[in-house]
């Protein structure tokens, strides 16, 4: 029997050899997984068990032909929590947990102990389930279209023991808006990528759900849409919230700022993009 030392060099070395950009840390991953072990590397001359060798192969076959590591894995991890991923779901990125510090900032500073919070656009409900995980007083509802996606939503709403709102629809739909009452937050991380992004996407996101991802011609189709539209769903004085795409920032504060918005305030995310943006319904004069 092969070495799980021997192993990795080869599996590495191959998934290099493939171009694979991160080939160390992937292999690692799914010897992780397959070993059930965080640091299988401790122990390089233990012997592995034919059939674990078998799955660890196959697995790095499929990384080689281009599937994402988080579907192969089959979960993946967001601000600590796990997350179930596979095909039909967007794969959870650490530029989003910038807008999880957005909206436990914006409860904070505004003193909303149990706010009302609705994610547009869920997909594997990291947003939704982590908000609600964070912010347990919450009343968090999570809309999304995709039926792959909705599998994966409810499974990871269980998964986290988080009790949101989960709603099969269509975030375009003037119906639906107006159907879910009104909120003190609405989140959204939607389709962003422009044509031309599409056109010259990696080998592994073009695994993605192509709905997840394009934005039309200059990526910012949704929030277009969805900016006056959900406007009417929020209570006065209430936030607006979404994540977008490196440069996109000026035309998303035109956007805010040309349905009425104010307050509008940008965010970074870790590698210090431009990447989130927080704005308030001007809140109504009753006098």
């Amino acid at each position: 029997m092969v070495s799980v030392g021997e192993l990795y060099r080869e599996c590495s070395t191959e998934m290099s050899v493939s171009g694979i950009v991160d080939a160390e840390f992937d292999t690692l991953c799914i010897f992780q997984d397959c070993l059930g072990d965080k640091n299988p590397l401790f122990r390089p001359l233990e012997a592995v068990h034919a059939d674990t060798e078998k799955r660890i192969r196959s697995m790095v076959a499929r990384r080689i032909s281009g599937e994402p590591l988080q579907y192969i894995l089959g979960e993946w991890e967001f601000w600590g929590y796990p997350f179930k991923v596979g095909e039909g779901v967007l794969i959870p990125r650490p530029d989003t947990e910038t807008l999880i510090d957005d909206v436990i900032r914006l409860c904070r500073e505004n003193k909303l102990a149990a706010p009302r919070i609705i994610d547009l656009c869920s997909g594997s409900g990291c947003i939704a389930v982590t908000l609600k995980k964070e912010l347990p007083s919450a009343d968090v509802a999570a809309v999304e279209l995709s039926q792959k996606a909705l599998g994966y939503l409810r499974q990871n709403a269980e998964l986290n023991d988080a009790d949101i709102n989960i709603v099969a629809g269509d975030v375009l739909s003037r119906e639906l808006a107006e159907s879910l009452g009104s909120f003190d937050i609405i989140v959204s991380n939607p389709p962003y990528l422009t044509a031309e992004e599409m056109n010259n996407l990696q080998t592994e996101v073009r695994r993605e759900p192509e709905m997840a991802l394009a934005g039309g011609n200059d990526g910012l189709d949704f929030y277009r849409a969805l900016t006056p539209l959900w406007k009417k769903a929020l209570r006065s004085g209430g936030w607006l919230c979404y994540e977008f795409g490196m440069g996109q920032h000026d035309e998303i504060g035109n956007i805010l700022a040309g349905n009425g918005f104010v307050n509008i305030n940008f965010s970074r995310d870790l590698g210090g993009i431009v990447r989130t943006v927080c704005a308030q319904k001007q809140e109504e004069n009753n006098g």
